[in-house]
């Protein structure tokens, strides 16, 4: 009798299709990050990790002697062909140096953080790409030894599916992609399992029936379709949780400044050039932060920092317009940008897509293209929107407001209540009833009295005390408003370029109105004045700005009798939560009876067999024949059971079943102790059952695999 342990080599060499399942499946992991990096450049240093482990593979066939060093050798491969594939530049003509351990030493520990601080789809660098493939490389490593030494081929598919989990951390697919993903690393992972079963004398491959292969199919398609319905169920609304809302990226605290603080002195030299700027489109207004707090002395902002991407999602529908950016002067890590950053070449800045604002977290002057997208509204539309009391900042705190500004802002409002009515009467209150400051004598200060000096005492200001005195009283009045700033559009030329000076340093208002994001506003009138180009917002704005009805003629929008509207939302909403709920359960129920039923007679017969033997064989062919319809009494032996079922299977089944009754007979009547293969000869008779039962028409399989009633005790 010869020894064949699990941990034993075939003198044929490896098992090749399951070792090709295997690398299979975790290149398809792998590649499962193709929403993070794209495809592309992710294909190239996957197959090298996947090939690395093939060839040690094959050689460690051919020379056994190496087999106890294949980790090392598939691991060293693997980390020479990532230099040459991903950190070709860090070589010196192909070999590694010590740029090359770094970048290395990098990956291992930063490139995973870097890459869930970026936006999505991450640039494709190195610094950020590596983790990837050292991961592919990892689980090739870990999971050959598992199947080549343990022979466990179930076990060896776990690095790989700890590396399709991770990938559904960073980006989950959805729909239809989700499914085809599914199917891709099913497939590998199938031939691995059918093929290591194929190498096992003790046990016989069965061929999968039409019927099961259906019913496998329906179970994903149900599980996949139950499992989105209750993901995106969330009656409050909520986004889903992703791994990256927890790892926004840090600001360079060394080098942060406040744009705000620095308007005075700007505006003390204003020859001074601060950038240029050649585009395709007028530009209005160039931002460079948004401000929403405020504690009656400093204004700051609360950034949600992320790495710059290859590319934004825009406003749906709008044009894209670009610039090509060169700075010259500017102090801190703030870079020129817009409301709707689509994507920036050049530089690999910081975003904030609430504020669309950009920085850099290194020193550098750079010079750089903009993308960004800006939306055509209709101002009429915009006129009577309601204001969004639900924007992140726009209600935010405003210290210990001094008692008479409470006074000012409602009489600045003549009773309006919120609307963007409202934001533009108090825009008009501000541009008629204060004076630009001009000269050499210019106001500096942002904070409460310096603000309560330029609304009740000289009224006369810089943008810097206009846009924080609007903030601060729109926040009063209920209207959701922030603080930005900037500098105006130039119209300087100087080949070609646009140059943007000291003196087109602003500051300026924006409030927040639900269905068209963050408008901004000029209480001091300067674009109207110098007859700047105006577009997107800031034009249905101005356009909406001349409809504007004169102050004796404002009267408040009508309200909803008895608040009947919002009482018809609510219900509508908790409606369509019942309808969800509904469907999920409706959903749950479907999937527990196409999957709950063919899943437990698997987990019964599996369980029939390990414990039962001869008599577990016998209550299987019973059950089975009995969800096909063949009618069965208590005391019914195998033989009588083929009679009973000849009306419906015909004479194929009476062999198989006689083979059964025999072994049935000699296990409970013989008297002699139950050979050690009568079992296996039991179960050969039910898999010959089965066999004759796949003949029967798809339908009459697929009601018997669901059929329940033979789950239940007799």
């Amino acid at each position: 009798m010869s020894d064949r342990s699990p941990s034993a080599v075939s003198p044929a060499g490896p098992n090749r299709p399951a070792v090709a399942g295997l690398l299979a499946a975790i290149a398809v992991a792998g590649l499962l990050f193709a929403p993070v990096f794209g495809l592309v450049p992710l294909l190239v240093p996957v197959l090298v990790a996947v090939l690395a482990g093939y060839g040690w593979t094959e050689l460690s066939a051919r020379w056994p002697g190496l087999s106890p060093w294949r980790p090392i050798l598939v691991a060293l491969t693997g980390l020479l062909g990532l230099t040459e594939a991903v950190l070709f530049p860090t070589t010196v003509a192909g070999l590694p140096t010590v740029a090359t351990l770094r970048a290395l030493e990098s990956g291992l520990t930063e490139s995973w953080l870097l890459t869930l601080q970026s936006t999505l789809p991450a640039r494709p660098e190195a610094e950020q790409l590596l983790f990837v493939p050292l991961a592919v490389l990892l689980g090739v490593v870990i999971g050959l030894e598992l199947l080549l030494r343990l022979r466990k081929p179930l076990i060896s598919l776990l690095p790989s599916l700890a590396i399709a989990a991770l990938s559904q951390a960073y980006q989950a697919l959805s729909g239809v992609t989700a499914l085809l993903a599914a199917v891709a690393y099913l497939a590998p992972a199938g031939l691995l399992l059918w093929a290591e079963r194929t190498i096992r004398p003790s046990v016989r491959p069965r061929r999968p029936t039409g019927a099961g292969v259906l019913l496998a199919v329906l179970t994903v398609i149900a599980v996949v379709a139950g499992a989105g319905a209750l993901g995106s169920l969330d009656p409050a609304g909520r986004e889903p949780y992703r791994l990256s809302d927890s790892h926004p990226a840090p600001p360079p605290q060394d080098r942060l400044t406040n744009p705000l603080d620095e308007i005075g002195a700007r505006l003390s030299d204003p020859g001074e050039e601060v950038f240029r700027y050649r585009s395709d489109a007028e530009v209005g207004r160039w931002r460079l932060i948004a401000l929403a707090g405020f504690d009656g002395v400093n204004w700051t902002a609360d950034t949600r920092l992320r790495r710059m991407g290859t590319r934004l999602d825009g406003v749906a529908g709008a044009a894209e317009s670009t610039a090509d950016v060169r700075v010259h002067d500017l102090a801190g890590p703030w870079l020129p940008s817009q409301a709707n950053p689509v994507a920036v070449d050049g530089v690999a800045p910081l975003v904030d897509q609430f504020a669309g604002t950009l920085l850099m977290d290194r020193p550098a002057a750079p010079g750089y293209r903009l993308t960004w997208s800006a939306p055509e509204v209709d101002p009429a539309r915009l006129a009577t929107a309601p204001v969004d009391t639900q924007a992140v900042g726009g209600l935010g705190d405003l210290g210990v407001v001094p008692a008479r500004i409470s006074a000012l802002a409602a009489d600045a409002l003549h009773g309006l209540r919120p609307t963007f009515q409202a934001a533009l009467q108090l825009e008009r209150y501000l541009s008629e009833h204060y004076q630009v400051a001009v000269g050499d004598d210019l106001p500096i200060g942002h904070g409460w009295p310096q603000l309560q000096e330029f609304l009740l005492d000289t009224k006369r200001g810089t943008s810097e005390q206009f846009a924080a005195a609007y903030v601060a009283l729109a926040r009063i009045a209920g209207i959701p408003a922030r603080l930005v700033v900037g500098y105006h559009g130039s119209t300087e030329v100087q080949d070609g370029y646009h140059v943007v000076r000291n003196r087109d340093v602003a500051a300026w208002p924006e409030v927040a109105i639900t269905g068209f994001g963050w408008v901004p506003l000029d209480p001091m009138r300067n674009a109207a004045q110098a007859g700047q180009a105006q577009s997107g917002l800031a034009k249905a704005a101005a356009q909406a700005r001349a409809q504007l009805p004169p102050e004796n003629q404002l009267r408040p929008p009508a309200v909803p009798p008895d608040g009947r509207d919002d009482a018809a939302g609510a219900a509508t909403n908790v409606g369509s939560w019942l309808w969800w709920t509904a469907g999920a359960v409706i959903a749950a129920l479907i999937v527990a009876r196409l999957a709950g039923v063919p899943l437990a007679k698997a987990v019964r017969a599996r369980r029939r067999r390990r414990r039962h033997g001869v008599l577990g064989a016998w209550a299987e062919v019973r059950d089975r024949l009995r969800a096909h319809g063949v009618p069965y009494r208590i005391g019914m032996t195998p033989r009588d059971l083929a009679d009973s079922a000849h009306a419906i299977l015909g004479g194929r089944i009476r062999e198989p079943m006689g083979r059964l009754a025999q072994t049935l007979d000699a296990a409970l009547w013989s008297g002699a102790p139950v050979p050690d293969g009568a079992a296996g000869y039991a179960w050969e008779a039910v898999r010959a059952v089965r066999r004759s039962l796949a003949g029967r028409p798809l339908g009459a399989r697929l009601r018997a695999a669901l059929e329940a009633r033979t789950l239940r005790r007799r």
